[in-house]
């Protein structure tokens, strides 16, 4: 069976690896900047942006440190990430994407429930 995936604020209706990016660009553009994703298995995937990098961790189920998506390459630290409650966080580049490619894990990972294979040796696991 494949995983469907639903925006968790955005209703019940699941959201199609093919519309996903989108979803998340509208969210993004009306300055919602963290997105939690749940998977009908009970994993999280959680997009956390600044409009130019994101944070993109997967997590297995409640109380997972889960893993996350990694530049290991980038340099510097990047601040703006805004979550719902209003937190105002920076993030060292190395442990964010730039948006586009987060975009692309993301609907990756809504197709095919991995991590993209380009990603599987970029991975942090923060267990």
């Amino acid at each position: 069976m494949i995983e469907s995936w639903v925006i968790a604020d955005d209703g019940t209706a699941p959201v199609a690896a093919g519309t996903v990016r989108e979803a998340l660009r509208e969210r993004i553009g009306r300055g919602r900047l963290e997105t939690w994703l749940v998977g009908s298995s009970g994993r999280s995937l959680v997009v956390l942006t600044n409009t130019e990098r994101a944070l993109v961790m997967l997590l297995a189920d409640e109380g997972d440190p889960g893993e996350h998506a990694v530049d290991p390459e980038a340099r510097g630290a990047s601040a703006g990430f805004v979550s719902a409650n209003g937190q105002y966080d920076a993030y060292p580049n190395a442990d964010t994407v730039p948006l586009g490619e987060a975009l692309s894990i993301v609907e990756h990972i809504v197709r095919d429930g991995t991590w993209p294979p380009a990603h599987t040796g970029s991975l942090i696991a923060d267990r």
